[in-house]
């Protein structure tokens, strides 16, 4: 299976201390770029920093589609829009978003199974 994974979805479950979770019921969870830069590159440590960095089974994944995710920057943040290109590059199997704008948008664009 293919998950694709936004910020809030992995910070907030680094939060609770639940992270391993996602791991639990999905040997490996993708992220592109914009999403590891949110997490581990803002200047200060927040929730999932060093599980992001550390942990064998999240892995980043850079996004081709650049065009698209400047399309979606006009209603979406960086790692949202690019969560959404990447799962579409990938025909990932599942989209993990918490925002009901990205879950839209990524409906529309013919992402099947958006959560």
């Amino acid at each position: 299976m293919i998950i694709i994974s936004d910020t809030t979805s992995l910070t907030n479950l680094a939060a609770v201390g639940h992270l391993e979770l996602l791991h639990q019921l999905y040997d490996q969870v993708i992220i592109p770029q914009a999403v590891y830069d949110e997490i581990v590159n803002v200047g200060y440590l927040v929730p999932g920093t060093t599980e992001v960095q550390n942990l064998s089974w999240i892995n980043v994944h850079l996004v081709s589609n650049n065009n698209q995710v400047n399309e979606l920057l006009n209603e979406l943040d960086f790692g949202e829009a690019e969560a959404i290109v990447l799962a579409l590059e990938l025909n990932a199997d599942l989209l993990l978003l918490d925002e009901r704008k990205g879950r839209k948008v990524a409906q529309n664009l013919g992402i099947k199974k958006v959560s």
